[in-house]
């Protein structure tokens, strides 16, 4: 009783197959259509989910000897394969005022900054793919969580016995929540993976996908490979940080390729108004497929604007 039948060559009815049913729910649930977004709900959505975010990362024990004992095993496992080049980036460009006092700024703000462009970017150009890159950039913070917990790992300015310069206390400069007067409301041990990152690598392919202006394209790229050189240079992290930061994105594309059936810039760019129940849109689904690919035809042609 309340199983599904079908009926059988013979008109008699069978039983159908669980497994069968059970595809077709996991069919349905890997191919949720993408829905416009409301703003604000978008807006509480990610003020909350930062809040949560700031609220666990620094609420993790800080575990200074875990935390000194990893960032010696990373020094030695980077030395080890001759790629131990933090310690002469940040006395390098440290030599340079006007350019590390840049890099400090460009580490307290632009990685809100930029992300947050990003984010509005696609809920204004992009709105049937809003929601799977969110996914993507949500999926990846939490992750990292995880990572700040289970490996606990001082940046390189609060290693002991190699003479890293911390470069926002020595040039006096605003803005890193780990020095300074703001390093007693934040996790110091926090460092792997760097989610610097992990959200310039998802502003920077995110804009690389979708945009059309080379340009812009071209700076996408640009964005995290210049995060890097930052994060080096500021003593903030390793360049293996940078790698757990790359990871965890990765497990952010692999969310939402599961939970939206499709790679997000493969989803419709626009998101159909849905029509009340019993209303059939002139020329069937078909034919607004159909106008779908047209439009996008006519986008790749024009090749102009992001």
């Amino acid at each position: 009783m309340g199983e599904t039948t079908v009926k059988s060559l013979d008109s008699r009815t069978t039983p159908s197959s669980p497994i069968v049913a059970d595809e077709g729910r996991f069919a349905r649930l890997r191919g949720r259509a993408p829905r416009r977004p409301t703003i604000w709900f978008e807006i509480l959505l990610i003020a909350v989910s930062y809040w949560t975010y700031s609220l666990i990362r620094n609420a993790v024990p800080e575990q200074k000897a875990a935390a000194l004992r990893n960032a010696d095993w990373i020094w030695r496992t980077e030395e080890s394969l001759g790629l131990a080049f933090e310690h002469a980036v940040n006395h390098a460009v440290n030599s340079v005022t006007w350019l590390i006092v840049s890099m400090n700024y460009y580490y307290a703000t632009l990685h809100f900054v930029v992300t947050i462009g990003v984010l509005v970017w696609l809920y204004r150009w992009h709105p049937g793919r809003y929601a799977a890159f969110r996914t993507v950039l949500f999926a990846t913070t939490g992750v990292a969580l995880v990572g700040y917990y289970l490996y606990p790992l001082a940046p390189p300015r609060l290693m002991n016995g190699v003479d890293f310069v911390d470069t926002v206390l020595v040039h006096h400069t605003w803005g890193s929540m780990a020095s300074g007067n703001l390093k007693h409301v934040s996790n110091q041990y926090a460092a792997m993976p760097s989610m610097h990152i992990g959200w310039s690598l998802w502003c920077g392919v995110t804009v690389f996908l979708l945009a059309r202006a080379p340009w812009a394209r071209i700076l996408g790229l640009l964005y995290p490979v210049a995060t890097l050189v930052v994060i080096v240079a500021t003593a903030n992290h390793f360049w293996l940080d940078a790698v757990g930061g790359v990871l965890c994105l990765s497990f952010g594309f692999a969310v939402s390729y599961f939970w939206y059936g499709s790679r997000p810039h493969r989803l419709p760019k626009l998101v159909e108004p849905v029509e009340p129940v019993g209303v059939v849109q002139r020329g069937g689904p078909s034919a607004a497929r159909g106008a779908d690919r047209s439009e996008d035809d006519a986008e790749q042609q024009v090749g102009s604007g992001t």
